[in-house]
């Protein structure tokens, strides 16, 4: 049997379990917070295969071992990996309070609605657009993945870092800072987790399903959801088909290039994921703000004419959607092309912009694809009958990027 023992703030006492352990496995501070008997053998967890291997002899025989971990080690932690390896059944669990809990607990602030992300040995990226899209999550952190590297990311956000450290110990501090004064700081080693706040929106509603905010019913909303000019709008046809190409989701970055009304941006951040809109005009950069507010999403907008606003942005997005038809579009289109981890999905109304559009796609290395989506929708005549009456036609061109250049990127 593998007994894993979560130590630290509210844990149990477990000098029972360890009185009879063959092999006690753990980090050195936890390891030097116990009794361990005299017989059992210590193994200090660096990396993980080898001590997996010892534990693996000990179970071999049928002699007991004991795994200490932080907190609740089935809450991102050790449990996972040892019900990989050994089965479920062969693991009895005794959970502390995660870090999460206590860091929520000592702001006074319930976490039913917090959206919680590891950066310990994952990419930094997704915990931060989480961030931007979330008004409440916590970052599990990790060697080049602190509070210093998420401010650093955040400088621009209007959320309060609450960075947790030495939870459950004498050491213990809580402090808020913002995301800039994170960034010109060293935290050390003893960092357990950043909270992420919109001081604003910290309290939520009352809750039924924990976890991040409730996925939406629907999505291609009815133009008349948003305030637009002319009727200057991606129709929502259209923003049917683009959204499942795009594919939005947390931890996800998304670009709306030429945004307009933001329809497509607002759609990108109810479906989870953080959003920067490009606009030129600036009545067209107040109604996106405006329709991201009315929507309860965030959407950080940037004023100015593509491609040139573009190299203002630092981080490569997943997915790029380019709206409008200009003499620039095959220039806006190779630069998002070049930059986009994953898809660029481009709509325009003017036949003449269709090869170009796609000769940038395809040139980028992006296997392109696309449809003339015609649409007649229900309109009511006088004598109660109905017509059909044609919205423009638009074509959709989208490029993905084949998955074993995605694959090399994100090791790069």
């Amino acid at each position: 049997m593998i007994t894993v023992v979560g130590t630290g703030t509210g844990a149990a006492p477990c000098d029972d379990v360890l009185a009879g352990a063959g092999l006690v496995v753990g980090g050195r501070r936890h390891l030097d917070a116990v009794r361990l008997p005299e017989t059992a053998e210590r193994v200090v967890l660096g990396p993980l295969a080898p001590a997996l291997d010892t534990i693996g002899e000990y179970v071999g025989k049928d002699r007991p071992v004991v795994v200490l971990a932080s907190g609740d080690p089935g809450f991102f932690g050790i449990v996972r990996v040892l019900a990989e390896r050994f089965g479920p059944g062969r693991l009895d669990v005794r959970p502390g309070v995660s870090s999460v809990a206590a860091a929520f607990a000592r702001i006074g602030l319930p976490w039913d609605d917090a959206v919680v992300v590891s950066a310990h040995g994952r990419e930094l990226r997704t915990a931060v657009h989480v961030c931007r899209a979330q008004p409440k999550t916590a970052v599990l952190t990790g060697p080049g993945a602190g509070p210093a590297e998420l401010g650093a990311a955040l400088r621009d956000a209007a959320r309060v870092l609450v960075v947790a450290s030495g939870l459950g110990s004498d050491a213990e501090r809580v402090e808020r800072v913002t995301p800039a004064e994170a960034a010109a700081r060293d935290w050390g080693t003893a960092v357990n987790v950043v909270l992420c706040l919109d001081e604003a929106r910290a309290l939520g509603p009352v809750r039924t399903v924990a976890g991040p905010g409730e996925r939406p019913a629907g999505w291609a909303l009815e133009e008349a959801e948003f305030a637009h000019r002319d009727s200057m709008i991606t129709k929502f046809e259209v923003r049917a088909l683009a959204l499942a190409r795009l594919g939005p989701r947390p931890g996800d970055l998304v670009w709306d290039v030429g945004a307009g009304s933001g329809s497509v941006a607002v759609e990108c951040a109810r479906l989870g994921a953080a959003v920067t809109a490009v606009e030129k005009t600036p009545d067209g950069v107040e109604r996106v703000r405006a329709n991201a507010a009315a929507h309860g999403v965030d959407v950080h907008v940037v004023r100015g004419a593509a491609p040139d606003a573009l190299t203002e942005l630092a981080e490569e997005p997943d997915a790029v959607f380019v709206g409008g038809g200009g003499r620039e579009l095959p220039a806006i289109v190779a630069a998002c092309a070049r930059r986009a981890r994953r898809t660029v999905v481009v709509a325009m109304a003017a036949l003449d912009r269709v090869p170009a559009a796609r000769e940038a796609l395809t040139s980028a290395g992006l296997t392109c694809d696309g449809v003339l989506l015609q649409s007649s929708r229900l309109a009511p005549l006088p004598g109660d009958v109905t017509r059909l009456a044609a919205t423009n036609p638009v074509f959709l061109l989208w490029g993905v990027r084949p998955p074993a250049a995605i694959e090399e990127g994100v090791a790069q």
